[in-house]
């Protein structure tokens, strides 16, 4: 199938119904790059403003509102040296009266990164840390397809769409799934993160550019509600909302409803797996819209 190797020249800070950069069919792979979350590029020079610009969109010839659109996150390559985020933690996670000296959220660090070396380090030492060193685990903070009646979404959040979910989970090798809301769903991907920490606790990953590369496919006819994903080991659903509780109620309603339209459980069945093997992980608990993560272990699915 085609490969488009594809240079963009403008971004967008929402994601919705934007004229698309480039047509592309079922099967089709994209090389792309996209921008930090602050706009720098890989020359790291800001060349368009915050919050999270969106390479794309990108429509994909033949989707229709309610299909679902598989994204299959072939390479995430940081394609710069530096990294930057913030130490401080988000108030909503950390009772500030209990812990009075919080850093600022807006203090800034830089990293160095080495992708050849799969490694970030602190650029300039901080008290005992030193050259704080981490194995990095490229990821994908925002990304997501057009919503529903003609909506433009700020990149700042999420919701059925996708998003700025934060999901560490969001790595290369993923397959994700979004409903079609669309003509053409208007595919839209941005925000990479070299490294991040289970829910972006203090706003931010090791925010980075990348070069980038994934394959489309197209689910005709089947309806998804909210965003879906796998791995090697999991499948797993994401619940964007505030509160938390709502969030834990769009994750588990939508793996209720795939267990039963993929693998022909009863929903019953459905329940019983949900009910005693089921795994949650935090996606984003700093935005507007916070994300649960719902995962199920592929051992105990059917082949």
């Amino acid at each position: 199938m085609p490969t488009h190797t594809f240079t963009p020249d403008h971004y967008h800070n929402t994601i919705g119904s934007h004229p698309p950069v480039l047509h592309i069919a079922p099967g089709d792979t994209v090389i792309t790059t996209t921008v930090d979350a602050g706009g720098f590029d890989a020359n790291d020079k800001q060349v368009v403003g915050g919050p999270n610009p969106m390479t794309g969109p990108f429509y994909i010839d033949g989707a229709e509102v309610g299909d679902t659109l598989l994204v299959h996150l072939d390479k995430l390559t940081p394609n710069r040296v530096r990294g930057w985020g913030r130490p401080g933690l988000a108030q909503n996670v950390v009772d500030p009266a209990a812990v009075p000296a919080l850093p600022s959220r807006d203090m800034m660090v830089d990293w160095n990164v080495d992708a050849k070396a799969g490694t970030a380090s602190l650029k300039e030492p901080m008290g005992k840390l030193g050259n704080f060193t981490l194995p990095i685990n490229p990821m994908v903070g925002c990304f997501g397809v057009a919503p529903d009646i003609g909506q433009a979404i700020s990149t700042a959040t999420s919701a059925e769409h996708g998003g700025n979910m934060d999901y560490n989970g969001f790595v290369q090798g993923v397959t994700v799934y979004f409903p079609v809301f669309q003509p053409g769903a208007l595919f839209h991907l941005g925000d990479g993160h070299a490294l991040q920490g289970d829910g972006e606790m203090s706003g931010t990953g090791i925010e980075i550019s990348f070069d980038v590369q994934f394959t489309v496919e197209l689910l005709k006819g089947v309806k998804s509600g909210w965003p879906r994903g796998e791995n090697e080991e999991y499948i797993f659903t994401a619940g964007n909302a505030r509160p938390l509780d709502q969030c834990v109620q769009n994750a588990t309603t939508e793996m209720l409803a795939w267990l039963q339209q993929r693998y022909g459980y009863t929903v019953a069945e459905a329940n019983l797996l949900i009910g005693f093997a089921v795994e949650y992980e935090v996606g984003n608990m700093f935005d507007p819209a916070y994300t649960m993560i719902c995962k199920i272990p592929k051992r105990l699915l059917p082949k």
